[in-house]
């Protein structure tokens, strides 16, 4: 009798997955691209509408608006160059202007966080206060530009001053809205637990809070960037508001634009810090940032 041996089933090679860092690496590439794709955009947009001299709405004449190319060098100009009274200054301009924001928007997010907890968890707060948080709100903050000039002064506090106003509201808004929408059965439980009231507003309210209460500081953050150059057109001599100001009276469009694109790139930047920092302040638990 013929015996049969079967030949051993070698089972077919299973393809590598890709390293766990090379996904990552594609990941954040493809969101590089997603990131600048519509920048880009735009730039060739707005080169091909300087070369071609367009006339845009409202009256804008795209002859009189500076090219991509020259603002890039304006901005190389004033970050490391040394040809003009200006070259070389962005930086003592950049850094002044953050450090006023940053005052600004510590102390308004230092009195508007308390604040909108207490409005939105005390009945008694908030009626007390409702009705004058509704008539403070609307106010512009350039219709405060004025008065604060006239009894601040000229100088750093006027310019904080205006940006306590623009940052406080939002953040303030926004923190009424979430605490006010806190769970009544994690209010229950922690009654239950036997947590103190003012212990409550630490341990249940505030996080319960915070996705609002992120929302109304990134607000607010970027509000402090807008109202900036308001503040330092003014009497101040240092500042990207006031670097913009000199560049009106001289002309310079190319400075204009210069100084608008840092601005902008200085609150993103920011705007990200901001967003990594209640990160880890939260220890990045899911719902809270």
């Amino acid at each position: 009798m013929t015996t049969v041996t079967e030949a051993p089933v070698t089972a077919a090679p299973v393809p590598a997955s890709p390293a766990p860092r090379t996904r990552r690496l594609g990941k954040r590439l493809v969101s590089v691209l997603y990131a600048v794709a519509l920048p880009l955009a735009l730039t060739g947009v707005w080169a091909l509408a300087v070369r071609q001299q367009w006339q845009l709405p409202l009256g804008i004449d795209m002859r009189f608006v500076p090219s991509p190319a020259e603002v890039v060098t304006r901005i190389a100009d004033l970050a490391v160059g040394s040809g003009e009274a200006t070259s070389g200054t962005l930086w003592r301009h950049t850094a002044a202007s953050a450090l006023r924001v940053l005052n600004g928007f510590l102390v308004a997010a230092a009195l508007a966080i308390p604040l909108g907890l207490l409005i939105g968890r005390i009945r008694l707060v908030e009626r007390l206060l409702d009705s004058t948080v509704g008539l403070l709100r609307p106010i512009p903050v350039t219709a405060w530009a004025p008065l604060a000039l006239l009894l601040i002064g000229f100088g750093d506090r006027s310019t904080i001053f205006l940006i306590v106003l623009a940052a406080f509201f939002p953040i303030l808004v926004n923190t009424i809205a979430g605490a006010s929408a806190v769970s009544p059965r994690l209010l229950e439980a922690a009654a239950m637990l036997g947590t103190p009231a003012w212990k409550t507003f630490f341990t249940v309210v505030l996080p319960s809070s915070m996705r609002s209460i992120t929302a109304g500081l990134r607000v607010g953050l970027g509000l402090a960037w807008v109202v900036l150059v308001v503040g330092e057109t003014v009497g101040i001599r240092t500042g990207l508001g006031a670097l913009i100001t000199q560049a009106r009276d001289m002309s310079r469009t190319d400075t204009i634009v210069a100084g608008m694109i840092v601005i902008g790139l200085a609150g993103l930047a920011s705007d990200r810090l901001l967003t990594l920092t209640l990160r880890a302040a939260t220890r990045n638990r899911p719902g809270l940032v």
